[in-house]
């Protein structure tokens, strides 16, 4: 029987009176999260959520004012005393209604978070799925404040409460109390929205523990740029000046970068990494699936569809579309430039239409992984932590990698994902179609 992926792709295109298509975290949303993975070599581990107890006491709670939490799965033998503390991601919201929105779903309330989580890829507990890993204690830190972990305030009227710095730092003094004070060796990795969180707290991170603590972080689908998208609009930038300042990020941004630029670039990477002190590997897509969908061609930049085929399947592209996807990943390449300079600092960037490599098991780490020369993932991350070798890989340009495990998305609604050009994995697309028709109903009920 072949292993099925489940995974729900909803876009939810709503005009407000502003004329403005919201909800682009709904495809950050889906993207960053794969319940089962399809190239697993065995049933993965389930991991039991555990809520923080006491922390509403210190005014950290998600965005309806439960409580957070997190999955942890003790490490064992050599790696007793190693931790990983992975972000989950899953976009953001920038203003009211779609913060009221977010927090009916797993992104917003505890009350709709899974009770177990598989954990798979870098979170995996098999040495043949996880080699470096697999025996660390491992944290999953769910995430359900929409502002990457970074927000401090809250909106009375509408029962809002932007609180995630404060969940990022109850998460850690309880992780701290639980042995993780004890470290001898920690990595803090992200994914997408939780791969930025990565980078705005790999420094605080760092603080944690003593210098004799071997620490570093890793962001992965989290080089979200500020780009042009194709009508020449700033669909990201304007997003992000909606988180920015409906959260009031801009109090927890680094000091070094806000002296310098304002708010919103400081919630952009591309600002940010040349400055982080602590060693940090950067994981990306140079086309990253995301940023094609929801930044560079979203549909209010591309009312006419002119780009609905090309960001769909890149395969459909012409030449000068593929040119502009080509000015992205050039782009990506001078963001990291000044970062790369460090010896201490990592690299990955392959050319894939991907996003969050990390968490899938047949990007992390399998026979037929994405590879760039002859190094897959796992390894790449693997040998920067331990220092066994230097790494920054950067891939020659698309169409040139044949390794790549390219998202296909078919009328808005992924009912496919390509793998390494000529496998395809299916999905049940009515029980998918039927859990996300709900979550559009309930979008419309906000209206």
């Amino acid at each position: 029987m072949k292993p099925m992926l489940y995974f729900c792709f909803v876009i939810v295109l709503i005009r407000s009176a502003s004329g403005f298509f919201e909800d682009l975290d709904a495809r950050e949303t889906s993207l960053s999260y794969l319940e089962n993975d399809a190239a697993a070599t065995s049933k993965p581990l389930t991991v039991p959520l555990t809520l923080i107890q006491g922390a509403d006491s210190k005014g950290a709670v998600c965005l309806d004012g439960t409580l957070p939490g997190y999955h942890i799965h003790r490490g064992s033998g050599s790696g007793a005393n190693s931790w990983l503390i992975h972000l989950e991601g899953g976009g953001w919201c920038n203003t009211i209604r779609n913060c009221v929105y977010r927090k009916t779903t797993r992104r917003g309330s505890a009350k709709f978070m899974e009770k177990q989580l598989p954990f798979t890829g870098i979170l995996s507990n098999k040495a043949e799925e996880n080699p470096d890993f697999f025996n660390w204690n491992r944290v999953k830190l769910r995430y359900c404040d929409g502002a990457s972990f970074s927000g401090d305030s809250q909106n009375e009227g509408a029962q809002l409460y932007f609180r995630g710095q404060r969940i990022w730092l109850t998460a850690m003094q309880d992780l701290m109390a639980k042995g993780m004070q004890n470290a001898d060796q920690a990595l803090l990795s992200g994914c997408s929205a939780g791969g930025l969180a990565s980078i705005l707290h790999c420094d605080e991170f760092r603080d944690l523990f003593p210098k004799t603590t071997k620490v570093k972080c890793l962001s992965d689908a989290g080089m979200f740029l500020d780009a042009v998208d194709v009508s020449g609009g700033h669909t990201l930038r304007n997003m992000f000046a909606g988180v920015v300042s409906l959260q009031e990020v801009q109090k927890n941004l680094p000091s070094t970068c806000t002296s310098q630029l304002d708010p919103t670039s400081c919630f952009f990477p591309q600002n940010l990494v040349a400055n982080i002190k602590t060693p940090m590997f950067l994981l990306n897509a140079a086309y990253d699936a995301w940023q094609v969908q929801a930044s560079l061609a979203p549909p209010t930049a591309d009312p006419h569809g002119y780009w609905s085929d090309c960001k769909s399947d890149h395969a459909h592209c012409n030449s000068s579309q593929i040119q502009f996807f080509q000015d992205f990943r050039n782009q990506m390449l001078n963001a990291v430039e000044v970062f790369s300079k460090s010896n201490e600092n990592g690299l990955f960037i392959n050319s894939c239409f991907a996003h969050c490599q990390s968490e899938r098991q047949d990007t992390w780490y399998a026979d037929d992984s994405p590879r760039i020369g002859d190094k897959g993932i796992a390894k790449s991350v693997g040998d920067w932590y331990f220092d066994r070798a230097a790494l920054k890989a950067i891939d020659c340009p698309y169409p040139c990698d044949k390794t790549c495990r390219n998202l296909v998305f078919n009328n808005d609604v992924i009912s496919e994902i390509t793998i390494s050009q000529s496998t395809r994995l299916p999905f049940v697309l009515p029980s998918l179609l039927g859990a996300c028709l709900l979550d559009v109903l309930l979008h419309f009920r906000m209206r």
